[in-house]
């Protein structure tokens, strides 16, 4: 199948050459930077003029392989709760990103909880927006999109060790980039006391430390089940720590602070 955008134009530029300039402004690298290789890496998916900044500063400081598993979270379509599309293409302005069929095969059946379902990805920008990113700094890159509807630790967890089990049985290397903003909606001070809490969990990839706190704390990351998975993966790898990158809100942007969104950006060596 090929999946049209259902963005471009609001969350990002339409046009192709503003959108390769937008990606291209915020993915400047600094000159002393070293690019590292990561297993996984979170990235916010707000509009560019919002987030763009800090997911470009993840996408500009990791080595970005051929083959990548997008997850995210799925906001408002119906659909699976654990979502996968197999074949096909995702068109944007800058032109089709291929799925990788051989790579969802496997993380199909590595994860029997994951449902084919073009629905929950027909209209959802968790992932949407990470494409373009890849496409201007990953040529030829194929991808495997995942979208994450459910909050139970049980599934997520699940769903986690299968992209362990993929990643550990492959020649290639294979990257996690996981979409999700962070708290919604809250002042600008009480916003970042919360990341902080979420931000230490993901530092000490501790997975049911995030589900946990976010609960309790009441933290509204949409992307918590992307990310227990991601953690999940994460642990289950040997990944140790999870390095922050960059941090912002909303009202860096627009200073407005009074009701902002968080975004972090990680990435997992």
């Amino acid at each position: 199948m090929l999946r049209l955008p259902a963005v471009a134009g609001r969350f990002y530029p339409a046009n192709p050459r503003e959108l390769t300039r937008l990606v291209r402004q915020f993915t400047v690298e600094e000159p002393e930077a070293k690019k590292v290789s990561a297993r996984a890496c979170l990235v916010p998916h707000a509009g560019y003029i919002y987030s763009g900044g800090v997911a470009g500063a993840v996408f500009s400081r990791i080595v970005l392989p051929r083959k990548i598993i997008v997850v995210g979270v799925r906001h408002s379509p119906p659909g699976e709760d654990l979502a996968i599309l197999s074949e096909g293409a995702w068109r944007t302005p800058l032109g089709d990103a291929p799925v990788d069929a051989d790579l969802a095969r496997r993380v199909r059946e590595a994860c029997p909880g994951l449902r084919e379902d073009e629905v929950a990805h027909s209209r959802e920008h968790s992932l949407e927006v990470e494409i373009p990113f890849l496409q201007v700094l990953d040529p030829g890159f194929a991808f495997v999109p995942v979208a994450v509807g459910t909050l139970r630790f049980g599934e997520l967890r699940a769903l986690g060790m299968g992209f362990a089990r993929v990643i550990q049985e492959s020649a290639e290397e294979i990257l996690i980039v996981t979409s999700s903003d962070m708290n919604h909606y809250q002042d600008d001070a009480t916003t970042r006391i919360k990341d902080a809490k979420a931000i230490e969990r993901m530092v000490e990839v501790d997975a049911r430390g995030l589900y946990d706190v976010c609960r309790d704390e009441q933290i509204s990351m949409c992307g918590l089940g992307p990310a227990v998975a991601m953690l999940t993966a994460m642990k289950e790898l040997g990944v140790k720590r999870g390095e922050v990158v960059s941090y912002a809100t909303s009202g860096d942007i627009n200073g407005e602070r009074d009701a902002v969104v968080g975004y972090a950006g990680m990435i997992f060596p």
